[in-house]
């Protein structure tokens, strides 16, 4: 079994898996707003959560979530080490029921990204959307996120599926192939390239906070 849920607002995605004859399921990047939905899927066919996967996070932003996330009963696995997560490493794997998904550390996006592979498919998260994550508009660390993607990622076999965390222009997955050759961050392009593209994204960052502080601060006066 295999679901994906999105939240039509923010453009967020979530999967649901599941190996119904073992009536054990997993959860990647779950959001807790969906906590009675999720709950509702999992009770609709009897399954027990296994595991609550993350590839990444914005707590400081929402500070609750890890938290609420706890409330589906199943350990929750992050790249970010804190306590009551289940700690992870490059490799391992991940069972459910029959199934398994095996993690993946692909930093960058966020400082511990990881990714989830599973059967001809991997969840990466926010790893592809370099300016179309709602809470960061650029990456945390840009050239361990070139390594990420083009070390780790782009030498998957050319129809692997790719399964982001946010979508873009209503689209939920793409390959390997497509992506190498046609992301406009990492395909046809070097890694100072590339790193000169990110370093312009974070200065346009940057004056729009000092644009709107300066806004707020003149408003206040």
């Amino acid at each position: 079994m295999f679901r994906i849920l999105h939240d039509e607002r923010s453009g967020e995605l979530s999967y649901l898996l599941a190996d119904t004859g073992a009536r054990e399921a997993v959860l990647v990047d779950p959001h807790s707003r969906d906590l009675p939905v999720l709950q509702a899927l999992l009770n609709e066919r009897d399954l027990r959560l296994r595991w609550v996967l993350r590839t990444h996070q914005h707590d400081p932003l929402q500070p609750l979530e890890f938290a609420q996330l706890g409330r589906l009963g199943a350990p929750v696995v992050q790249g970010e080490p804190r306590e009551g997560a289940h700690p992870v490493a490059d490799g391992d794997l991940l069972p459910f029921g029959h199934e398994f998904l095996r993690v993946l550390a692909t930093p960058g996006h966020t400082t511990d990204c990881l990714s989830f592979a599973w059967r001809d498919r991997v969840f990466c998260g926010g790893l592809l959307a370099v300016d179309a994550c709602p809470h960061q508009p650029h990456p945390a660390e840009p050239a361990a996120l070139w390594d990420s993607v083009t070390q780790r990622i782009f030498t998957l076999p050319d129809e692997t599926l790719l399964f982001g965390g946010h979508e873009k222009r209503a689209r939920a997955v793409s390959t390997v192939l497509e992506q190498r050759r046609w992301h406009p961050f990492f395909a046809a392009t070097t890694r100072d390239e590339y790193l000169a593209h990110v370093a312009r994204l974070e200065s346009t960052a940057i004056r729009a906070v000092d644009e709107s502080t300066a806004s707020a601060s003149h408003a206040l006066a």
